[in-house]
């Protein structure tokens, strides 16, 4: 029985389809997610998102929102989502530098750093994800356990 995900955010949808597994960046760690999930509801922290349908896998990088988790049912709605095709890796590196800059200079105790902190975590990941789809990088499956392994190449 598949499982449908949504993933959404105030602007768009990002991604809509059937899938046989979920992997979340839950804010206490990754969440596997495979049909016939009991209910929750969680937040979600910047990270990857992983879809796999069919033997396939879809990367997205979001940057925190929430997750509904039903039996047949997972729908994600992030603050800022990008599908791994659609990252300007330039744009993100360049980023990245910026927000780099501004913490060197930024008083660490104050609002702002937060920010800056938060704009780097999102470039890094952003960066991570159109990496992983350049690459062909691919976590490796445990056998019998469901456990993700370390990265491997395909």
């Amino acid at each position: 029985m598949p499982l449908q995900c949504d993933i959404v955010t105030q602007e768009r949808s990002v991604f809509s389809g059937q899938v046989d597994y979920v992997s979340l960046p839950g804010t206490e760690g990754r969440m596997g997610i495979l049909p016939n999930h009991s209910p929750l509801l969680t937040a979600l922290g910047f990270g990857e998102v992983m879809v796999r349908q069919g033997g396939q896998e879809e990367f997205f990088a979001i940057g925190g929102g929430f997750a509904e988790i039903r039996p047949s049912h997972v729908i994600v709605l992030a603050d800022s989502a990008e599908h791994a095709e659609e990252i300007d890796i330039d744009r993100a590196q360049q980023a990245r530098e910026a927000a780099e800059r501004a913490m060197r200079e930024a008083p660490k105790d104050t609002e702002r750093y937060a920010q800056i902190e938060a704009e780097l975590r999102r470039a890094q990941i952003r960066i991570d994800v159109s990496l992983r789809r350049a690459s062909g990088m691919r976590r490796r499956r445990m056998p019998m356990t469901g456990l993700r392994g370390e990265e491997e190449n395909e």
